[in-house]
């Protein structure tokens, strides 16, 4: 699939529009039911917010001068399969997290991710994880968002 299809739009980062749950929206604008098809389990049924993990790989070193570049990832938690990727860079990607993490206060840092087809809504899940991998693809902890008590 690819990556041109997607197109991501965040609500609840900025000052001025912060809101108790960051929100990050995917609009895909590719070939009927391919998306439908990657989101589905094996019975057939959308996969549920416990299905799936959310990703950004850095493509570059995050300390590059100019804004490092990546790619946002979901994946069928069971199988390892894709079910998307976007490039993204480092400063719509982190301050994402950062806001995810102001917004918690003494709870556990959630967002929301909604997919869409052509502005319909296919699933909306609420998360708790953004793992973040640099270049070499080892974890960024500090820039990652992970619950308490989860043990990587």
């Amino acid at each position: 699939m690819r990556r041109d299809y997607f197109e991501l739009t965040v609500e609840g980062v900025d000052d001025d529009d912060r809101q108790a749950t960051p929100l990050v929206r995917i609009d895909f604008h590719g070939p009927d039911g391919l998306l439908r098809d990657r989101l589905s389990g094996t019975d057939g049924d959308l996969l549920a917010a416990d299905d799936v993990d959310v990703a950004f790989r850095l493509r570059e070193p995050l300390s590059t001068p100019d804004d490092p570049e990546g790619v946002v990832g979901v994946t069928n938690r069971y199988t390892g399969d894709f079910v998307l990727e976007l490039n993204e860079t480092a400063t719509d990607v982190l301050p994402f997290i950062h806001a995810a993490r102001d917004s918690a206060g003494d709870e556990d840092a959630h967002y929301r991710v909604e997919i869409d087809v052509d502005g319909e809504r296919l699933v909306s899940y609420d998360k708790h994880t953004f793992l973040v991998y640099d270049h070499e693809g080892n974890l960024l902890r500090n820039e990652s968002l992970i619950p308490s008590g989860v043990e990587l």
